[in-house]
């Protein structure tokens, strides 16, 4: 057991909620410059450079607990997560390969109805009829904003990406029980070791190898904020959070991501958001911030 972070008690109750929405930020922007990166350097071998970029950075800072964790916790309570956030950023990365960044997110953020149902059949934890109720709420928002809004259709994609949502459910779920035993930085250089590993797997089997001779300037800078933003803060910043609130509590606001992916794939990539998609947006916010507010009375 390590100490929690106490001085979160501050006289911002909701820094937990604020971590994940600075979280789908990051995430927002990144997804539409990975499909830039995308078009002159491999997936997998890029993905192999973002996460190992990531652990360095993890292996730097953190080095000490890094080392304890891995003596004295047993494997399952980081290797569990690691693997399950591993393959969901690195099948998320393929299906941008494949498809829309719209289309990634919404099918993405499906994980927010997978998470509780994982939750409830492992662990047996139940939710308020009223968390329920926002969580299907929130399914119309994201199918106007990204099927109404612009969704390119069902394919391989697409496909891709919904196994990718069972990962990320299973990475909120397992992260929450095991952050008892794991304390935040050493699950997150963890799991960016996993994810490492399993993308330098996919480069040899898919790729014949890393090949990193094509990448631009412009490409590695992309890969430096996928590495130290998405990856090394991401993880952080949801590992944080999940030592205060519950795995159900982080996929919602997690739905905030696709309205941020829409609002910078229209600003990067040209990708137009119609009106269904406006509304779509519009309900996601209110059914998070409806969550939020029933959570502190």
């Amino acid at each position: 057991m390590y100490t929690d972070l106490k001085t979160g008690q501050s006289n911002f109750k909701r820094w937990p909620e604020a971590l994940i929405v600075l979280q789908s930020i990051v995430y927002g922007f990144g997804d539409p410059i990975s499909k830039i990166a995308f078009e002159v350097t491999p997936v997998y071998s890029m993905m192999t450079a973002r996460y190992s970029i990531a652990f360095v950075v993890c292996l730097a800072l953190f080095h000490k607990r890094i080392i304890n964790t891995v003596r004295t916790v047993p494997v399952k309570a980081w290797l569990v997560p690691g693997i399950c956030i591993g393959l969901t950023y690195l099948l998320n990365n393929v299906a941008l390969s494949l498809t829309d960044a719209t289309s990634v997110a919404f099918l993405r953020s499906l994980s927010v109805v997978i998470t509780p149902l994982f939750a409830f059949l492992m662990y047996r934890r139940r939710y308020s009829k009223v968390h329920i109720a926002l969580q299907i709420m929130v399914l119309p928002g994201l199918y106007l904003l990204c099927v109404r809004g612009g969704l390119s259709g069902f394919g391989a994609g697409e496909a891709v990406t919904l196994v990718a949502a069972a990962f990320a459910a299973g990475a909120l779920v397992f992260s929450r029980k095991y952050l008892d035993m794991v304390e935040p930085a050493s699950l997150t250089s963890l799991q960016a070791l996993c994810s490492a590993a399993l993308a330098l797997a996919g480069s040899f089997l898919f790729e014949g190898g890393v090949h990193l001779g094509t990448t631009t300037t412009k490409t590695w800078l992309i890969i430096l904020y996928l590495a130290i933003a998405c990856t090394f803060l991401g993880y952080l910043l949801q590992n944080i959070a999940l030592t205060r609130i519950s795995a159900r509590s982080v996929a919602l606001l997690q739905t905030l991501c696709p309205v941020l992916t829409a609002c910078f794939s229209f600003i990067i990539l040209g990708e137009k958001l119609t009106a269904a998609g406006m509304l779509g947006a519009l309900i996601i916010i209110i059914c998070v911030a409806a969550s939020t507010a029933s959570e502190e009375e």
